[in-house]
């Protein structure tokens, strides 16, 4: 063997060993993201508490530890019943739009596909709006007829596109698209409608609109994140599925994947868990959008390992927006994810020297 050749070998070798440490490196710079932006979630805020104190109550109340107790009663109240139940419902949130947005773009084999789509996010928003309308108020479970009508919309408006795309002469995937556009422009314009007569309940459309933590409650996290993980979970369990469907439909056949069956499971599957964020949280953009990008930049297209790595970095970014949120005067937290996120994705584009396919 030649000295070039000896050293092309190297090489290849170097580099496959680089992209096989890369991942595991990624999921643990991921776990301890994850930790630190729970102990600073909680610990940070109008009235700050000390981030030992604040690991020692998580440490004493929730794991049972030993641990001697060095803080006030106000503050253990601040971290358990305020701040944790709206750090976890963070999480939760941003861990289900990033596999939603993950799956969506797999399927449709788009980038720029997103959570919503389908029009999940025209169908919360009208149901939402709509409640406000309506001279009808109750509340069960501290959910509000808001988050009820939201939750109901987002899912019939990916029945709507669904049923209607399978009745599209155009690809399958071409029709749903086309469909989740046509219908969303429609349930838009009843939106623009509904916020036309809400009147003094205009404030509150939009503030459904712009996404928000605020009412978080151990109730609310109970009721949501179920629905969400369970979603999550199913799709990270058809990791295998859509590495197919990235392949085209025509080669996930000869896989011996049924494509019309799996499609729609995951389809409903990245509705579901859209669906139910968007209830507890309003609508909040970029989340499902980029995390999955620029984690598909960094590890490739594989979706075993762009799917749990798109769980851990959404977790993490909505946990840290909402807190710098918090700090600002409790803003909405769409607009942090949007002002925020939006250039720093356009600046990791930039970096990119080489471009990659879904």
């Amino acid at each position: 063997m030649s000295a070039q050749s000896e050293g092309i070998a190297i090489h290849r070798v170097t580099v496959r060993r680089h992209w096989s440490r890369r991942p595991v490196l990624l999921f643990a710079a991921g776990a301890i993201g994850l930790l630190v932006a729970l102990v600073l979630g909680v610990a940070l805020g109008t009235v700050a508490v000390a981030p030992l104190d604040t690991i020692g109550i998580l440490g004493r109340r929730l794991l049972g530890l030993p641990i001697a107790q060095t803080w006030t009663p106000p503050a253990e109240t601040i971290v358990l019943d305020l701040r944790l139940p709206r750090v976890l419902e963070a999480m939760v949130v941003g861990l289900g739009l990033s596999v939603a947005g993950t799956a969506f773009q797999g399927l449709l084999r788009n980038p720029l596909a997103d959570p919503y789509v389908l029009g999940t996010a025209s169908g919360a928003a009208l149901g939402a709006a709509i409640a406000v309308v309506i001279p009808v108020r109750m509340l069960v479970l501290e959910f509000g007829l808001l988050h009820g009508l939201a939750f109901a919309g987002a899912l019939l408006a990916v029945w709507t596109v669904y049923r209607l795309s399978r009745a599209s002469p155009l690809a399958p995937l071409t029709g749903l698209v086309l469909t989740g556009y046509a219908v969303g422009s429609l349930l838009a314009a009843g939106l623009a409608m509904a916020m036309y007569l809400s009147g003094a309940g205009l404030r509150q459309i939009f503030g459904y609109l712009l996404g928000g933590l605020d009412g978080a409650s151990w109730v609310r996290l109970a009721v949501a994140a179920p629905l969400i993980l369970v979603a999550s979970g199913a799709i990270l369990f058809r990791a295998r599925v859509l590495n197919g469907f990235l392949l085209g439909e025509e080669t996930a056949a000869h896989l011996g994947i049924d494509v019309r069956r799996e499609r729609a499971i995951l389809l409903g599957l990245a509705s579901l868990a859209t669906a139910a964020a968007v209830a507890v949280s309003g609508l909040i953009g970029f989340v499902g959008l980029v995390v999955p990008h620029l984690v598909r930049l960094a590890v490739g297209p594989n979706a075993r390992l762009v799917l749990p790595l798109s769980a851990l970095a959404g977790a993490s970014l909505l946990v840290f927006a909402d807190l710098l949120a918090r700090l600002l005067g409790e803003i909405p937290v769409g607009v942090v994810t949007a002002v925020v996120g939006a250039p720093f994705f356009l600046v990791m584009l930039r970096r990119v020297r080489t471009g990659y396919e879904l």
